[in-house]
């Protein structure tokens, strides 16, 4: 694939712009087709909303207006107090924007001490854009709050939430967005010193993801996509985009200061780092289809999204890549910067490129010298940090909990939920019944009514909504947990487990599915905790057989699962240390969330893995090379180590940085996404590759390369290293570790 770019460079360049603008405007045109939140989450809440569907109920963003007596002895009852409800009613419709409004006069949306009411109603139009059209709704309650100064006058709901946190940290999502780009580049600028070779991973992985948005658009037709899949292939295409140009770019300019000509330098970067692309980016691809798995709409989105930016990434890295570096040759060096370009070139190395990190030279010295306390100290230190993860209890936060109480919108949240436990988030049960209207279904849902309160599930009022040329109502159960997760939990189980049957139940055909936030977030993760086991047995069994069919080895292929395994269980406990219990959780300006939020581990696992196979891949591959050419097992490990250790400190900064800044959002979920990938990257490219991978080889020697008989049969994906040419050495050159007899067998 190198070979064939390098020779029909223009038709490679010319081919990958034609094909990333092709799609791009393809998928414009057909446009991105999203996810149903509620259509794609699990159990009843689906169940429902394809009922509100099919009758065409949905898409209303329900909205309530808190009128409250701010001190005093004033009640609902007082006529100020029914005078401010009345200009409420008056005002919201005189926007023209809703619909369906109810007094609590009628509704008996009344608090159980009479200081407080809720005014009802929905916005007009769909539901996914109610938030751009609620602002004259919002100004109206302002003013009427402002003519009733001894009342408190808010407004919260679907629409005026949507657009307070929008406001409040869609500017965090765009800074984080904006700043990956130039962040990545200043890394890749200090780790070449020229600011053409720093611009070609930036340029790829850009070009990649452009087009990854243009396939993922007509993808999303048959399996639809979402904003937070967007945001999530931008990162991982921005990681391996930059990671894949690097690990082939390094090893190019390694190659021609190691003497070899362009040619030459080229096809041993495309038979060497082109062919450990191609295992990371497949091994990448297959534990990001582990997302698929979960059976929740927006993971797969996200899966698809990213396996799609990774394989367009890894095919422009074998292909125009090659090309452009031939097309450019010796201007790849353009730009230099002179204090950088001199760091780099000693990086590099000025005495043939293959003499290695003085940095990790050093550091591996003690470590393959004592392989064993090395092993035992590095790999006792990191079970230390994942044992805590044995402890993570997961759980959807709630609203308050992911946003802070500093925003106004929460505050009325919180105070709605006080005189009304569960009102803001109540259940919602949707029944469908042959004849909606008839006795046994008037009189099931009057038990139904009644029973709710009378269990303790709900303190009232409960409400209902009959549709009748749609012979569906729908029930509003305002659950006595309130902001308490645990306990509304329970309340809903009560409902579904008790108080269902035993009403609604009764009536033969029938259906009740019980929604809501509370019962979204409890059937998502029951979803996403039994999602678990088969994601890891999928991931980790053809990460293995991957593995084993790359390298030819049992032994490389059950190292890099434990490895890898060992990593994820090392960010888990860091997780579970900071966000569950608090312990330095100021230090990265979190909350005492008191539980890591339920879709991360799952998350984390998957992104990890494959992120983390990029490394093993690259490194492991120049020792089994080293190897290969002769050296002996424990020479091969320093040479691999030494001579990869600056692509993947370059590749690690990058990416732990990129991280470090969603761990900087306000959003507390993103905050732990943030902290969790960029230790554990921080984590896999230190200890992990620079001590545990070569003290464990040390330890194995030659049983690294073992392969029983009875798996010789075995497809052979290797590639003869000993064949690639070796770098002419000049006389006044000193040796390299692939020329050092010291190290040769």
């Amino acid at each position: 694939m190198g070979g064939w770019s390098a020779r029909h460079r223009w038709a490679a360049v010319g081919g990958w712009l034609l094909f990333v603008v092709l799609v791009m405007l393809l998928g414009q045109a057909a446009g991105r087709h999203d996810v149903d939140e509620d259509r794609s989450m699990p159990g009843e809440v689906s169940q429902a909303a394809t009922i509100q569907d099919d009758a065409g109920l949905r898409g209303k963003a329900g909205e309530m207006v808190l009128i409250q007596v701010r001190g005093g002895t004033g009640t609902t009852a007082d006529p100020a107090f029914r005078g401010a409800v009345g200009d409420v009613v008056t005002a919201i419709k005189a926007t023209g924007k809703v619909t369906a409004v109810t007094s609590p006069y009628d509704t008996k949306a009344v608090s159980a001490d009479h200081r407080s009411a809720l005014v009802k109603f929905d916005m007009l139009g769909d539901k996914k854009t109610a938030a751009d059209r609620v602002q004259p709704v919002l100004d109206a309650v302002a003013g009427v709050q402002a003519r009733h100064p001894s009342l408190r006058i808010e407004e919260f709901g679907d629409a005026s939430s949507d657009k307070a946190v929008s406001n409040a940290f869609g500017s965090d999502f765009k800074t984080a967005e904006y700043s990956a780009l130039p962040l990545a580049l200043g890394i890749l600028l200090i780790a070449f010193g020229a600011l053409v070779a720093a611009l070609l991973p930036v340029m790829l992985a850009m070009t990649a993801f452009l087009g990854a948005t243009g396939v993922v658009a007509l993808v999303s037709h048959s399996v639809p996509m979402s904003d937070t899949a967007n945001s999530v292939m931008l990162l991982v295409g921005l990681a391996v985009g930059v990671d894949y140009c690097l690990f082939y770019l390094r090893r190019e300019r390694e190659e021609r200061a190691a003497g070899h000509d362009p040619a030459t330098a080229l096809r041993i970067a495309a038979a060497t780092s082109g062919r450990a692309i191609l295992i990371s980016g497949v091994t990448v691809i297959v534990a990001m289809a582990g997302m698929l798995f979960t059976g929740i709409g927006d993971f797969k989105a996200m899966g698809v999204a990213t396996m799609i930016v990774v394989a367009i990434a890894m095919v422009g890295s074998v292909t125009v890549l090659p090309a452009l570096l031939s097309l450019l040759g010796e201007r790849v060096e353009k730009g230099r910067v002179p204090l950088l370009g001199r760091i780099a070139r000693s990086r590099t190395g000025r005495t043939g490129g293959t003499g290695g990190s003085r940095f990790w030279r050093t550091v591996l010295r003690p470590v393959l010298r004592h392989p064993k306390g090395a092993t035992l100290l590095a790999g006792g230190a990191l079970i230390a940090i994942a044992l805590p993860a044995f402890g993570m209890h997961s759980a959807n936060l709630s609203t308050d909990q992911e946003l802070g109480d500093h925003l106004p919108i929460i505050q009325t949240y919180d105070r709605i939920n006080a005189a009304f436990p569960g009102g803001p988030d109540p259940a919602h049960v949707v029944v469908k019944a042959d004849a909606i209207d008839s006795p046994a279904v008037r009189k099931a849902i009057s038990d139904f009514r009644t029973e709710a309160v009378a269990s303790g599930a709900s303190r009232g009022p409960v409400t209902v909504t009959v549709h009748t040329p749609q012979n569906i109502a729908e029930i509003d159960v305002p659950l006595a947990g309130g902001t308490d997760h645990d306990k509304a939990e329970s309340d809903l189980r009560l409902l579904r487990d008790h108080v269902r049957p035993d009403t609604l139940g009764r009536v033969a055909g029938l259906q009740a599915p019980i929604t809501g936030e509370t019962a979204g977030s409890m059937d998502f993760t029951h979803k996403i905790t039994s999602s678990v086991l088969p994601v890891f047995a999928f991931v980790t069994v053809f990460a293995f057989l991957l593995m084993l069919l790359s390298f030819r080895s049992l032994t490389i292929a059950l190292t890099s699962i434990a490895l890898n395994l060992l990593s994820v269980g090392a960010a888990y406990g860091i997780l579970t240390v900071v966000f569950q219990h608090g312990v330095g959780a100021s230090l990265v300006g979190a909350t005492g969330t008191g539980a890591v939020v339920a879709w991360l581990p799952l998350f984390l696992f998957v992104i990890l893995f494959g992120l983390s196979m990029d490394y093993h891949v690259f490194v492991v591959s120049r020792i089994r090379e080293a190897r290969m050419r002769g050296l002996t097992t424990k020479g091969a490990i320093e040479h691999g180590i030494t001579t990869t250790a600056g692509v993947v400190t370059s590749a690690a900064v990058i990416m732990v940085a990129v991280f470090a800044i969603f761990g900087t959002l306000s959003m507390q979920s993103m905050k732990q996404m943030g902290v969790g990938l960029a230790f554990a990257v921080l984590i896999d490219a230190t200890v992990i590759r620079g001590v545990l991978l070569p003290s464990v080889m040390s330890l194995l020697g030659e049983r690294n390369w073992y392969l029983p008989r009875w798996m010789h049969r075995l497809p052979d994906l290797t590639h003869d290293e000993s064949a690639l040419p070796v770098p002419p050495v000049a006389a006044d050159r000193p040796s390299t570790p692939l020329h050092d007899p010291v190290y040769r067998a």
